[in-house]
């Protein structure tokens, strides 16, 4: 059980700051590393209690169960209200949890010495240690974030903790003689993390809505990210872990933009291949064409789906774009999906989110844009949604020169986003491009005319192409470009 919550603690901790700060490598490598220190501090420490280990043991695991449970509360409640102290709190709140973790398998190995015999404490303790995290880490993604929530989570380990304190205080009784204000800590420490266990709805929502300023019609914790759909007025907004993924009021520049000259461009346009998108905002532009046939949308989160298909407001928004007969939704990783498919396709979209952590950088990678184009007709299109060329101009041009290195023609443009910014997209094709006919628009637009449709294609002086490297499996380049474009706007 105590091992099960040391590990518990510390994946919830690499998982909050991933949510807030992004980069999920970073964070859990530094996590990972601070944990693992800080309990090497704890076992070095307990050689130092010479006496009292009963006593020592029962306090370490109510510190470590009310810390540990409020641990996320904390978290959210300095990320909203004092950010730029978060990784203080964050360190220091990790390094107390990591500290009593150290000191728990040494003191129960003294403890099994003196009361069970030397040759059972060792092994017993360390095997069933190993037990109790791999358990954590297997219950952790698979049942108490998706079902539980970051908070709940929190305080479920939290409980967890007390209850291995609170059996732990039973069964030594008579040797650990409790004074009456031990008792006292264990009530009050009890009804906190009860209390924080009922009442961690109500705090998330609390939390959200300060850092979410409009209406919260719903959230999400879903295995893969945290969903959030605001609404002012008109004004309907989806944050993913925080990140805004569209607005209402202009997100018909930016999937006009990501749709249109592709469609335009194809020589064929039957079958439509959509990555990500599951919003089902870009499969409503596609669907204005008569002759699409069939579009194919493989978006790894149901939950995204789910929402976009039953939320009245979205709903209205995609116009029900998923419903229609024609859209098959594939649920799946997007380069898994690439790896195995068969089929060829006219047109493909790339709609996934930015580059932020080593987990997407494979779906930028030239090997990724290599399996697109063993799946793209001979003269087929594809467009990739590929960040701010202003705001993030490395990485851009990162994602540019990666899609050329895999084989393919390759077309800037950036449209203005009010909400976004400058943003930009890749347009590429495995043979060159009669270019008339990327402005020639065949079905009706909010924004795109022909006079603003050339104009996608034009750079300004300070948008010019930087030297690069590209993006491989290997290197992960475009994810330090991205941190370090998008850092000196932060």
């Amino acid at each position: 059980m105590v091992a099960l919550c040391g590990l518990g603690y510390e994946l919830l901790a690499g998982t909050v700051s991933s949510y807030f700060l992004g980069n999920t490598i970073l964070q859990f490598s530094i996590t990972i590393g601070v944990f693992l220190s800080a309990m090497g501090l704890g076992s070095y420490l307990s050689g130092k209690v010479t006496d009292n280990v009963l006593r020592v043991f029962l306090l370490s695991e109510l510190g470590l169960a009310l810390v540990g449970g409020f641990s996320s509360f904390f978290f959210f409640a300095v990320y909203t209200y004092l950010e730029h102290l978060f990784y203080y709190v964050f360190f220091g709140i990790l390094i107390f949890l990591g500290t009593l973790t150290g000191l728990e398998i040494p003191l129960l190995v003294r403890l099994y010495k003196e009361y069970g015999g030397w040759k059972l404490s060792l092994a017993k303790v360390l095997s069933v240690d190993y037990v109790g995290a791999l358990a954590a880490s297997i219950i952790f993604p698979l049942l108490l974030l998706p079902y539980l929530g970051l908070m709940h989570a929190s305080f479920f380990f939290g409980l967890l903790n007390l209850l291995a304190g609170l059996w732990f205080a039973g069964f030594f009784r008579e040797e650990l003689k409790l004074r009456f204000h031990h008792h006292a800590l264990i009530v009050l420490v009890s009804i906190a993390l009860l209390a924080g266990f009922a009442g961690s709805s109500r705090l998330v929502h609390f939390f959200e809505n300060t850092m979410y300023t409009d209406e919260i019609l719903t959230t999400q914790q879903t295995p893969y990210q945290r969903l959030v759909l605001t609404r002012y007025k008109d004004d309907l907004r989806l944050y993913i872990d925080g990140n805004l993924q569209f607005c209402s009021l202009d997100e018909y520049r930016y999937h006009e933009a990501l749709v249109h000259p592709a469609m335009n461009a194809a020589g064929k346009r039957r079958k439509v291949l959509i990555l990500g998108g599951g919003d089902g905002l870009a499969v409503r532009e596609v669907l204005k064409y008569s002759d699409v046939e069939s579009i194919r949308l493989v978006d790894l989160d149901p939950a995204v789906v789910k929402i976009a298909r039953e939320n009245l407001h979205l709903k209205k928004l995609n116009e029900g774009s998923l419903s229609d007969p024609r859209v098959e939704v594939i649920h799946a990783d997007a380069f898994q999906f690439l790896q195995n498919s068969e089929e060829f396709y006219d047109v493909i979209l790339v709609d996934l989110p930015d580059p932020h952590n080593y987990s997407l950088s494979k779906l930028y990678s030239r090997h990724f844009y290599q399996l697109i184009s063993r799946r793209l007709e001979a003269q087929g299109v594809m467009c990739v949604q590929s960040t701010s060329p202003y705001y993030a101009g490395r990485t851009y041009w990162c994602i540019a020169d990666t899609i050329t290195a895999a084989g393919f023609h390759i077309y800037p443009l950036h449209v203005n986003v009010p909400s976004l910014g400058d943003w930009g997209f890749v347009l590429a094709s495995l043979k060159p491009l009669d270019k008339e006919r990327l402005f020639d628009l065949q079905v009706p637009t909010k924004f795109l005319n022909e006079e603003q449709a050339r104009a996608l294609f034009s750079f300004a002086a300070d948008l010019q192409r930087p030297e690069v490297e590209i993006n491989t499996l290997n290197n992960g380049q475009v994810v330090q470009y991205y941190d370090s474009d998008w850092g000196k706007w932060r």
